[in-house]
């Protein structure tokens, strides 16, 4: 097995104890051993991103000398990021030049270093500096960010429209990205928030929630977390308020049949503002029963 692969595996195993609350499991320790007698490269670094995994079992480890033993391990790997090239005198004016712009760069060095308001929380995914989604290797959530990604996939004529159309696949991680930071795990509830967004975002009938999130007026966190009622297009929204109204005056059209009579006392509230209707239940030579309804207080009673 190469080092590449072993350190794959032992970030992996990494990764499941802090999923797990267990980072300080007695194992732990010589899985951070294991890693400091490999010889990492810089490629192995930048491929295996092992340096945000031990960063964040940092965080969510209480031992002191698994602490300790993580720190070592970032400081050395540091160590050799910056080794690696002496910057020039041009780097470092463009380098300067890039710290006073809102955007950040992508060195190898800024991929390790995380926000400490971020994965601070025993088991939260680990994010990059910048707004980019975590990197995962998690077969059910690449899944799930490719499903998303040919859900946000626009037609040639609207690609014409829509010049300055964003990448639906950095849409489609940061999308799952924000519900996995919601259900931190991939149970089923992570599952059908995900296929619901899908299944919106595919729908030929509603090309406005699509086309909003590819422009960026619906940022990925908040389609992340939109309910069925707020993704839908305006045609649904008008027939679900139609059915309401339908539905609200049924209701009423049951409540006001009968006739209108002051004959009658509730025994409830005690009020004589009632309907009655009157029905043949027994046979022919009986007289018809007569069912009460109070408009006051909705109590029902059979008169006989």
């Amino acid at each position: 097995m190469s080092c590449e692969d072993e350190v794959m595996k032992i970030g992996k195993k990494l990764e499941k104890m802090i999923l797990n609350n267990s980072a300080d499991h007695g194992g732990a320790d010589d899985l951070l051993n294991k890693l400091k007698d490999m010889p990492m490269t810089l490629t192995v670094l930048q491929k295996t991103r092992i340096g945000m995994t031990v960063n964040n079992f940092r965080k969510a480890a209480s031992k002191d000398e698994l602490v300790v033993l993580s720190k070592t391990l970032i400081k050395s790997w540091k160590k050799l990021l910056s080794s690696d090239s002496t910057p020039s005198k041009s780097d470092k004016k463009e380098k300067e030049k890039s710290s006073n712009s809102p955007e950040q760069t992508d060195s190898p060095s800024e991929m390790m270093d995380v926000k400490e308001s971020q994965g601070s929380e025993p088991g939260k995914t680990l994010m990059r500096q910048d707004s980019e989604a975590s990197i995962t290797n998690d077969p059910v959530r690449i899944k799930c960010r490719e499903l998303l990604a040919s859900s946000l996939v626009l037609d040639e004529e609207v690609k014409v429209r829509i010049p300055n159309a964003q990448c639906p696949k950095e849409l489609a991680a940061k999308i799952e990205d924000s519900i996995h930071l919601e259900f931190k795990n991939t149970d089923q509830k992570y599952k059908a928030r995900i296929r619901s967004r899908v299944a919106n975002l595919k729908d030929k009938k509603n090309p406005k929630l699509k086309e909003g999130v590819i422009m960026g007026l619906i940022p990925p966190e908040r389609i992340a977390n939109m309910s069925a009622e707020e993704m839908a297009s305006d045609e649904m929204r008008q027939l679900r308020a139609k059915f309401t109204k339908e539905s609200i005056d049924d209701h009423q059209m049951s409540r006001q049949e009968g006739t209108v009579t002051d004959l009658f006392k509730c025994g409830k509230c005690g009020k004589k503002n009632c309907t009655y209707n009157q029905l043949q239940t027994r046979s022919s030579d009986e007289p018809m029963t007569t069912f009460v309804f109070c408009m006051e207080c909705g109590n029902r009673w059979k008169f006989c």
